[in-house]
Protein backbone atom coordinates (compact mmCIF):
# COMPACT_ATOMS: atom_id res chain seq x y z
CA UNK A 1 0.00 0.00 0.00
CA UNK A 2 2.78 2.51 0.93
CA UNK A 3 4.49 1.89 -2.05
CA UNK A 4 1.89 2.02 -4.53
CA UNK A 5 1.32 5.85 -2.53
CA UNK A 6 5.02 6.69 -3.31
CA UNK A 7 4.63 5.63 -6.92
CA UNK A 8 1.39 7.97 -7.12
CA UNK A 9 3.13 10.44 -6.05
CA UNK A 10 5.84 10.91 -8.07
CA UNK A 11 4.07 10.20 -10.91
CA UNK A 12 1.77 13.42 -9.99
CA UNK A 13 4.99 15.31 -9.51
CA UNK A 14 6.49 14.39 -12.71
CA UNK A 15 3.14 15.07 -15.05
CA UNK A 16 3.08 18.53 -12.63
CA UNK A 17 7.14 19.47 -13.26
CA UNK A 18 6.45 18.64 -17.45
CA UNK A 19 3.48 20.39 -17.19
CA UNK A 20 5.24 23.66 -16.12
CA UNK A 21 8.25 23.76 -18.18
CA UNK A 22 8.67 26.35 -20.89
CA UNK A 23 8.14 26.09 -24.22
CA UNK A 24 11.97 25.85 -25.73
CA UNK A 25 13.53 29.59 -26.68
CA UNK A 26 11.01 31.20 -24.12
CA UNK A 27 13.59 32.89 -22.08
CA UNK A 28 15.85 33.64 -24.66
CA UNK A 29 15.02 37.58 -26.31
CA UNK A 30 13.60 37.94 -29.65
CA UNK A 31 16.60 38.04 -32.01
CA UNK A 32 16.82 41.14 -33.79
CA UNK A 33 18.82 42.01 -36.84
CA UNK A 34 21.85 43.55 -36.84
CA UNK A 35 21.83 46.65 -38.03
CA UNK A 36 23.48 47.17 -41.09
CA UNK A 37 26.51 49.95 -40.69
CA UNK A 38 29.41 51.98 -42.54
CA UNK A 39 32.21 53.36 -40.97
CA UNK A 40 34.33 55.86 -42.61
CA UNK A 41 37.56 58.67 -41.58
CA UNK A 42 37.61 61.85 -42.49
CA UNK A 43 40.30 64.50 -42.40
CA UNK A 44 40.56 68.27 -42.22
CA UNK A 45 43.41 70.66 -42.62
CA UNK A 46 43.05 74.92 -42.12
CA UNK A 47 45.36 77.00 -41.93
CA UNK A 48 46.66 80.41 -39.78
CA UNK A 49 49.35 83.10 -40.48
CA UNK A 50 51.50 82.14 -36.28
CA UNK A 51 50.71 85.37 -34.38
CA UNK A 52 53.87 84.17 -31.72
CA UNK A 53 57.06 82.84 -32.02
CA UNK A 54 59.48 80.91 -29.17
CA UNK A 55 62.65 81.23 -29.46
CA UNK A 56 65.57 79.50 -27.65
CA UNK A 57 68.91 80.98 -27.22
CA UNK A 58 71.92 80.39 -25.06
CA UNK A 59 74.89 82.34 -23.44
CA UNK A 60 77.72 80.69 -23.63
CA UNK A 61 81.23 81.53 -21.51
CA UNK A 62 84.32 80.05 -20.93
CA UNK A 63 86.99 80.72 -18.65
CA UNK A 64 90.08 79.13 -16.91
CA UNK A 65 88.28 79.79 -13.12
CA UNK A 66 84.28 78.34 -12.96
CA UNK A 67 83.54 81.40 -11.06
CA UNK A 68 85.28 83.89 -13.76
CA UNK A 69 83.21 81.90 -16.54
CA UNK A 70 79.95 82.63 -14.42
CA UNK A 71 80.33 85.90 -14.10
CA UNK A 72 81.18 86.53 -17.80
CA UNK A 73 78.06 84.42 -18.34
CA UNK A 74 75.62 86.29 -15.93
CA UNK A 75 76.84 89.62 -17.07
CA UNK A 76 76.05 88.92 -20.64
CA UNK A 77 72.40 87.17 -19.71
CA UNK A 78 71.80 89.61 -17.16
CA UNK A 79 72.03 92.33 -20.02
CA UNK A 80 70.05 90.18 -22.60
CA UNK A 81 66.84 89.95 -19.93
CA UNK A 82 67.10 93.62 -19.12
CA UNK A 83 67.25 94.85 -23.01
CA UNK A 84 64.13 92.32 -23.83
CA UNK A 85 62.07 93.55 -21.12
CA UNK A 86 62.84 96.90 -22.56
CA UNK A 87 61.76 96.16 -25.47
CA UNK A 88 58.44 94.93 -24.50
CA UNK A 89 58.74 91.60 -23.74
CA UNK A 90 57.16 90.24 -20.23
CA UNK A 91 58.28 88.58 -17.78
CA UNK A 92 55.70 85.41 -17.88
CA UNK A 93 57.47 85.08 -21.68
CA UNK A 94 61.02 85.14 -20.15
CA UNK A 95 62.10 81.18 -18.94
CA UNK A 96 65.41 80.01 -18.15
CA UNK A 97 65.62 76.56 -20.40
CA UNK A 98 69.01 75.01 -19.17
CA UNK A 99 71.59 75.66 -16.96
CA UNK A 100 75.55 73.87 -16.81
CA UNK A 101 78.73 74.70 -15.73
CA UNK A 102 80.94 71.64 -17.54
CA UNK A 103 84.98 71.16 -16.88
CA UNK A 104 87.03 71.59 -20.02
CA UNK A 105 89.65 69.62 -20.68
CA UNK A 106 92.49 68.44 -23.28
CA UNK A 107 93.69 65.09 -24.41
CA UNK A 108 97.57 65.28 -24.95
CA UNK A 109 99.41 62.60 -26.19
CA UNK A 110 103.16 62.37 -26.05
CA UNK A 111 105.64 62.45 -28.33
CA UNK A 112 105.85 58.81 -29.03
CA UNK A 113 101.65 59.17 -29.80
CA UNK A 114 100.53 57.68 -26.67
CA UNK A 115 97.23 59.00 -24.88
CA UNK A 116 98.04 61.15 -21.65
CA UNK A 117 96.14 61.51 -18.85
CA UNK A 118 93.70 64.67 -19.73
CA UNK A 119 94.61 68.32 -18.41
CA UNK A 120 91.89 70.76 -17.15
CA UNK A 121 92.12 73.67 -18.92
CA UNK A 122 88.85 75.51 -17.90
CA UNK A 123 85.57 75.89 -17.44
CA UNK A 124 82.13 76.33 -20.05
CA UNK A 125 79.21 78.19 -18.57
CA UNK A 126 75.76 77.91 -20.51
CA UNK A 127 72.88 79.80 -19.66
CA UNK A 128 70.37 78.67 -22.14
CA UNK A 129 66.58 81.31 -22.05
CA UNK A 130 63.23 80.67 -23.79
CA UNK A 131 61.97 83.73 -25.12
CA UNK A 132 57.58 84.23 -26.35
CA UNK A 133 58.00 86.66 -29.09
CA UNK A 134 53.95 87.95 -29.12
CA UNK A 135 54.84 90.84 -31.30
CA UNK A 136 56.33 89.14 -34.57
CA UNK A 137 57.67 92.65 -36.13
CA UNK A 138 59.67 93.19 -33.47
CA UNK A 139 61.37 89.26 -33.93
CA UNK A 140 64.33 90.37 -36.08
CA UNK A 141 65.85 93.65 -34.55
CA UNK A 142 65.38 91.52 -31.14
CA UNK A 143 67.47 88.40 -31.90
CA UNK A 144 69.83 91.50 -33.01
CA UNK A 145 69.89 92.89 -30.26
CA UNK A 146 70.65 89.84 -28.42
CA UNK A 147 74.15 89.06 -30.21
CA UNK A 148 75.13 92.04 -29.57
CA UNK A 149 74.71 91.77 -25.52
CA UNK A 150 76.34 88.35 -25.91
CA UNK A 151 73.89 85.01 -26.97
CA UNK A 152 76.27 83.01 -28.90
CA UNK A 153 74.09 79.66 -29.37
CA UNK A 154 71.05 78.67 -30.19
CA UNK A 155 68.38 80.42 -32.55
CA UNK A 156 65.95 78.25 -33.01
CA UNK A 157 62.67 79.21 -33.39
CA UNK A 158 59.09 77.46 -33.65
CA UNK A 159 56.58 80.15 -34.96
CA UNK A 160 52.88 78.71 -33.37
CA UNK A 161 49.73 80.72 -32.18
CA UNK A 162 48.47 81.62 -28.83
CA UNK A 163 45.04 80.77 -29.59
CA UNK A 164 44.18 78.65 -32.55
CA UNK A 165 41.04 77.78 -31.66
CA UNK A 166 39.15 79.18 -35.24
CA UNK A 167 41.64 76.75 -37.20
CA UNK A 168 41.14 73.50 -35.29
CA UNK A 169 37.36 74.63 -35.37
CA UNK A 170 37.65 74.59 -39.19
CA UNK A 171 40.05 71.49 -39.38
CA UNK A 172 37.00 69.65 -38.11
CA UNK A 173 34.69 71.06 -39.53
CA UNK A 174 36.33 69.75 -42.97
CA UNK A 175 37.19 66.77 -41.28
CA UNK A 176 33.50 66.06 -40.88
CA UNK A 177 32.55 66.69 -44.03
CA UNK A 178 35.23 64.75 -45.43
CA UNK A 179 33.98 61.85 -43.97
CA UNK A 180 30.69 62.32 -45.14
CA UNK A 181 31.12 62.69 -49.01
CA UNK A 182 33.32 59.40 -48.78
CA UNK A 183 30.40 57.47 -46.71
CA UNK A 184 27.86 58.76 -49.50
CA UNK A 185 30.60 57.84 -52.42
CA UNK A 186 30.52 54.42 -51.13
CA UNK A 187 26.82 53.93 -50.49
CA UNK A 188 25.82 54.56 -53.50
CA UNK A 189 28.57 52.81 -55.30
CA UNK A 190 26.60 49.74 -53.41
CA UNK A 191 23.39 50.85 -53.99
CA UNK A 192 22.34 51.68 -50.62
CA UNK A 193 20.96 54.41 -48.93
CA UNK A 194 23.39 56.54 -45.97
CA UNK A 195 20.81 56.58 -42.61
CA UNK A 196 21.21 58.16 -39.98
CA UNK A 197 24.67 58.58 -37.67
CA UNK A 198 25.36 56.20 -35.41
CA UNK A 199 28.99 57.56 -34.04
CA UNK A 200 31.47 60.21 -33.98
CA UNK A 201 35.05 59.23 -32.88
CA UNK A 202 37.23 62.31 -33.12
CA UNK A 203 40.82 61.29 -34.20
CA UNK A 204 42.96 64.12 -32.66
CA UNK A 205 43.91 67.19 -33.58
CA UNK A 206 47.68 67.46 -34.96
CA UNK A 207 49.70 71.05 -34.57
CA UNK A 208 53.19 71.07 -36.19
CA UNK A 209 55.31 73.52 -35.19
CA UNK A 210 56.84 75.53 -38.16
CA UNK A 211 60.66 75.85 -37.28
CA UNK A 212 63.20 78.51 -38.46
CA UNK A 213 66.46 77.76 -38.04
CA UNK A 214 69.46 80.10 -38.23
CA UNK A 215 72.91 79.88 -36.09
CA UNK A 216 73.78 82.65 -33.88
CA UNK A 217 77.21 83.69 -33.76
CA UNK A 218 78.81 87.73 -31.99
CA UNK A 219 80.28 87.99 -35.20
CA UNK A 220 77.39 88.34 -37.39
CA UNK A 221 76.40 91.81 -39.32
CA UNK A 222 74.40 94.08 -37.18
CA UNK A 223 73.60 96.40 -39.62
CA UNK A 224 69.92 94.65 -40.64
CA UNK A 225 67.82 93.08 -38.51
CA UNK A 226 67.01 89.22 -39.11
CA UNK A 227 65.28 88.35 -41.71
CA UNK A 228 62.59 86.31 -40.82
CA UNK A 229 59.66 84.44 -42.98
CA UNK A 230 56.83 83.64 -40.68
CA UNK A 231 54.87 81.48 -43.00
CA UNK A 232 51.31 79.73 -42.02
CA UNK A 233 50.87 76.84 -39.66
CA UNK A 234 48.52 74.10 -40.76
CA UNK A 235 46.03 72.42 -38.10
CA UNK A 236 44.80 68.80 -39.16
CA UNK A 237 42.22 67.05 -37.48
CA UNK A 238 40.75 63.65 -38.11
CA UNK A 239 37.40 62.15 -37.38
CA UNK A 240 35.84 58.44 -37.76
CA UNK A 241 31.96 58.49 -38.59
CA UNK A 242 29.51 55.58 -38.09
CA UNK A 243 26.62 55.52 -40.29
CA UNK A 244 23.61 53.28 -40.65
CA UNK A 245 22.68 52.01 -43.89
CA UNK A 246 19.18 51.56 -45.07
CA UNK A 247 18.57 48.88 -47.37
Amino acid sequence: MLLTKTRDFALAALVSATFFVPAAGAFAEDAKPREAVITVTGEGHATIAPDMAVVTLSVVQQAKAAQDALDQNNKAMGAVLATLKESGIAERDLQTSGFSIQPQYTYPNDKDGHNQPPVLTGYQVTNGLTIRVRDLSKLGSLLDQAVKLGINQGGNIEFTNDKPDSALEEARKKAVADAAAKAKTLTDAAGVKLGRVVAIHEGGVATPPQPYMRAMAASAPMDKAVPVATGENEYNASVSITYAIQQ
